[in-house]
């Protein structure tokens, strides 16, 4: 075209677009999402199952309890690997491999004979799933700049409480008409079509061909410089994490904040079918009020977040007051054993889990701000998401103990849970301090000035 004339419209129209910035990114944490629900589902499934398990098997509390604990055992045990391998091969690999051997695992469930089988099944499952977390975790540190990454860590985080939320309409549906069994093989075979999406769509950023030079940047905005997956990375350095005081701080807060979350993944149905005496009918309909709810909270949580950031707030304050807020509104659950209607009970159980959720994207956001180096995000989000299993593994065995000892009275374990909430909501606000970390500018080798941390 000659200079001054007067482009064409179609030429006008293509200009804008070839600057307009892709948005690839969230379809990449919308599969991170899917993936959670499906870890959800299936680690959810034998919680839901277990009153129509524990009658055929005549399984004491006690023994139940042991049960909904399996799990956590190995998936606590293979968190910080997980994290290691995550730190060295990266989420396309390692994402898929994991998906495929928790379904395998969770597809057996149907064929045990009893509760040590189940175990043994259970046992596999946590195996599986132990790289969840941290992969969702390491994937929103490479596709997202720092000021988006507690809303982006809520959108995967959903995935949880929709998992908890399907488990009840589906396992109850499933284990009515077609009996406890068809459950785990129904559930386990979904896996298999996640896998084949993943591998199509997840690429690194800078490898993917539907990311364009402006998406690319907006990532690469506020953050220091990420290593592909196909690179070759270095060691996590453990022992540096290890003496490392924010680790430690993120590995406890989560530690009690799971001794109060577990409630929900585990004891849960027993509660509301046992001890309030719903029918399976009305457990239902109701049962998925709370996830569902969470759902809703675990969003805000994260867009509250990342606004407080927006607006020049500290990311030391931006991160830790929805997380405060939110594991001291969840203690609420302490008041469910003084209240008599099922609708006051719904609401204090929907209240908590709802508040606790609203902390999760903030606390998921962690492993990435605090981390020395970017290439170590994984390493620290196994260290966090081990403390979160320490919790968990806790939790279910204390709840069967104090049921055990107490004719079935639910008011300690309600008033543990409270407690549990409130100790985390301190170990967050007084030992968790988030440092400055060097971001470099677009187009400048030379570090940026950091944030000042008050």
């Amino acid at each position: 075209m000659l200079h001054g004339d007067t482009p064409s419209p179609a030429a006008a129209n293509r200009e804008p677009a070839a600057r307009r910035r892709s948005n690839m990114r969230w379809t990449i944490v919308g599969f991170s999402a899917l993936g959670l629900t499906i870890a959800y589902l299936d680690r959810s499934a034998l919680s839901v199952a277990l009153p129509f398990i524990s009658r055929e098997f005549e399984i004491s509390p006690a023994i139940q309890g042991v049960l909904l604990s399996s799990f956590f055992w190995t998936y606590a045990l293979f968190q910080i690997p997980s994290g290691w391998l995550l730190d060295r091969l990266g989420p396309r690999l390692v994402y898929p491999i994991a998906v495929g051997w928790w379904s395998i695992w969770t597809a057996l469930t149907a064929v045990a004979q009893g509760a040590a089988s189940i175990i043994v099944f259970r046992l596999g499952l946590g195996i599986g799933e132990a790289p969840v977390q941290p992969a969702n975790v390491t994937v929103v540190s490479k596709w997202f700049p720092r000021r988006e990454r507690a809303f982006a860590s809520s959108i995967f985080d959903m995935g949880q409480q929709i998992g908890v939320a399907l488990s009840v309409p589906v396992v109850t549906g499933l284990a009515v008409v077609a009996g406890w069994r068809a459950v785990f093989v129904v559930i386990g075979g979904v896996g298999a079509l996640w896998i084949l999406g993943w591998l199509k769509v997840y690429r690194s950023p800078e490898d993917h061909p539907r990311v364009n030079a402006a998406e690319l940047a907006h990532i690469r905005s506020d953050q220091a410089e990420m290593v592909p997956d196909h690179a070759e990375r270095a060691a996590a350095p453990w022992t540096d994490l290890l003496r490392d005081g924010q680790v430690w701080a993120l590995t406890f807060g989560y530690v009690f904040r799971s001794l109060a979350g577990a409630f929900f993944l585990t004891w849960y149905p027993s509660y509301l079918l046992q001890d309030r005496g719903l029918s399976e009918a009305e457990f239902g309909l109701v049962g998925a009020i709370p996830p569902l709810v969470a759902v809703g909270a675990t969003v805000l949580g994260g867009v509250v977040s990342d606004r407080m950031l927006a607006s020049g707030m500290s990311t030391n304050l931006a991160r830790k007051l929805p997380i405060i807020t939110g594991l001291a509104l969840s203690a609420c659950i302490a008041f469910t054993p003084f209240v008599e209607s099922t609708a006051a009970v719904m609401a204090l159980l929907t209240l908590s889990n709802a508040a606790h959720s609203f902390a999760g994207a903030a606390i998921l956001s962690l492993p990435s701000e605090v981390a020395p180096s970017p290439d170590v995000v994984g390493s620290i989000a196994g260290f966090q998401n081990f403390g979160s299993q320490l919790g968990n593994i806790i939790s279910p065995i204390a709840i069967g103990f104090f049921l055990a000892v107490s004719n079935n009275s639910y008011l300690g374990p309600m008033i543990f849970a409270g407690v549990s909430s409130l100790v985390s909501a301190l170990i967050y606000g007084l030992c968790v301090r988030i440092k400055p970390v060097m971001t470099f500018d677009q187009g400048d080798s030379r570090p940026a000035a950091p944030e000042a941390t008050p």
